[in-house]
């Protein structure tokens, strides 16, 4: 889906200058918690949060995240705008709820592909039989 698809789905507007529109994402995470968006989310992918503050920038760089869309009208300060224009990362707005924004990609057939980076291996181990 790409960022023309979603402003449309989301009846979202563009913050961030300089945007292609032609920038597409194939998942999408949503979190408020950005250390779930380290450990869980997927390159390629679009966040979705409530979050406005520079750190959600600096995250979404981390982890490879293409975009970021703002539910409830949230809007981040001028410094936080420019950040993401610095690591061109588009950053949207939407007035839907988090609820609303990620039912509707996931309608238009984003899914959440989710991956965890720091995942220790599993071991296995089988108990004797006496």
């Amino acid at each position: 889906m790409n960022l023309a698809e979603i402003l449309d789905t989301l009846n979202a507007s563009v913050l961030t200058d300089k945007v292609t529109l032609q920038k597409s994402v194939e998942n999408a995470y949503c979190a408020d918690l950005m250390s779930d968006v380290l450990s869980f989310s997927t390159t390629k992918s679009i966040l979705v949060t409530g979050l406005t503050n520079a750190q959600v920038i600096r995250t979404a760089e981390m982890a490879a995240i293409e975009m970021i869309v703002f539910v409830q009208g949230k809007r981040p300060d001028s410094q936080t705008i420019r950040l993401a224009e610095e690591k061109q990362i588009p950053l949207l707005v939407t007035d839907l709820s988090m609820f609303e924004a990620c039912g509707k990609l996931y309608e238009r057939g984003l899914r959440s592909k989710l991956h965890r980076h720091n995942q220790t291996p599993t071991i296995k181990c089988q108990a004797k039989s006496h």
